[in-house]
């Protein structure tokens, strides 16, 4: 027999760190020779124009709302134009003195969209406050009731009028496009032509073209007497042409569901409606959630085309409070860069709960 003795395995080198900050920098941005190049070219410009935007934005700004001060030479951005005329850019054309009621309004309905976005919120009662909450919206904002004057559709504008269609054209738009998604899906040739007429009709046009259609042609085809407002019009014209990009989208979730689980169904005995309701519909909605909210913020961000029927949005009042004053004309700037920063607010926070939402839906695949 011959002899074995022990021969110790050299010490391997320590694990190589796969987290943190510096890792995360070496991987994306030094990562091969022209990301490093990039990395460099891009911080460069970032180290030039920074310091410029900073210094026009805040350190040379003018807070005041003085537009004298603003022209002084060496001046900034000029953000006294907003302290000036930050009420008509929210509030449009709506009377000055009655301020009070479309701000008391927009944080009903706001609060509304936020709870109706919280879990404990769903209940069956939510739909009821809605009612709640939408009729003494259009008690604010249209008056005549308690002692409020009349205010007109017409003076209706800035980021109510924008929460105001933006909320309720997803809110309606969402049942007619899964009817919609579900009959182009359908065996009966008549339905599916019908919602297939529908959809590729609406979506072959721009949304100007609708709302044209649905502001100034609209009423040439009604009854001699008959006026229907111009808001309502806007508001149904803006519902079906986000039903029909909404309904491809669903469209997409349910074909993404496997047939086999349909078969299934039958052979247990479910309908169509229970098989929709029960396993197809809460698994393709899940998959399309983030179509779904895009689909939503290109809504909320469409609402600025309204202007072109005299609706003043918040886009519209903001051009409005600005073109009507030669001495703030200048300062158009600083009065998109204020409109856009509210746009993003919204639209940032939508996207922020796409992605809780989604995180609930997938909860079940990671079990």
């Amino acid at each position: 027999m011959t002899a074995h003795t022990f021969k110790p395995i050299p010490a391997r080198a320590a694990p190589v760190n796969t987290e943190g900050p510096v890792v995360w920098i070496r991987t994306n941005l030094f990562g091969d020779l022209q990301t490093s190049i990039a990395t460099l070219f891009i911080g460069a410009m970032l180290l030039w124009l920074i310091p410029q935007i900073l210094s026009w934005a805040l350190f040379r700004a003018v807070w005041v709302p003085s537009f004298d001060a603003c022209r002084v030479e060496g001046a900034g951005a000029c953000w006294g134009v907003i302290v000036e005329k930050y009420r008509i850019i929210i509030f449009g054309r709506y009377p000055f003195e009655q301020h009070w009621r479309p701000l008391v309004a927009t944080l009903l309905l706001t609060g509304l969209l936020v709870a109706s976005c919280i879990r404990y919120f769903w209940k069956a009662w939510l739909p009821l406050l809605w009612l709640v909450v939408l009729a003494a919206f259009f008690a604010l904002m249209y008056g005549n009731v308690g002692g409020l004057s009349l205010v007109e559709t017409d003076r209706w504008g800035g980021l109510p009028l924008t929460i105001l269609l933006a909320s309720l054209s997803l809110v309606m738009s969402f049942p007619i496009a899964l009817v919609v998604a579900l009959g182009r899906r359908s065996k009966l040739p008549a339905i599916r032509t019908f919602c297939t007429i529908y959809v590729e009709l609406i979506r072959g046009v721009p949304l100007i073209s609708v709302l044209f259609m649905a502001s100034f042609m609209f009423p040439l085809f009604m009854p001699p007497g008959v006026k229907i407002d111009v808001l309502l019009r806007v508001l149904v014209g803006i519902t079906l042409f986000s039903a029909a990009y909404m309904a491809e989208v669903i469209r997409g979730g349910l074909q993404a569901v496997p047939k086999g689980q349909v078969e299934a169904a039958a052979t247990l005995g479910l309908s169509y409606w229970q098989t929709q309701r029960k396993i197809v519909l809460p698994q393709a909605l899940a998959m399309v959630v983030p179509g779904i909210m895009n689909n939503f913020i290109s809504t909320f961000k469409d609402t600025s085309l309204v202007t072109i029927v005299s609706l003043y949005e918040l886009t519209g009042a903001m051009s409005l409070a600005l073109n009507s004053d030669a001495n703030w004309r200048p300062f158009t700037i600083e009065g998109y860069l204020f409109i856009a920063m509210i746009y993003f607010v919204f639209c940032f926070s939508m996207s922020r709960y796409s992605h809780w939402v989604e995180k609930q839906v997938n909860k079940s695949k990671l079990r």
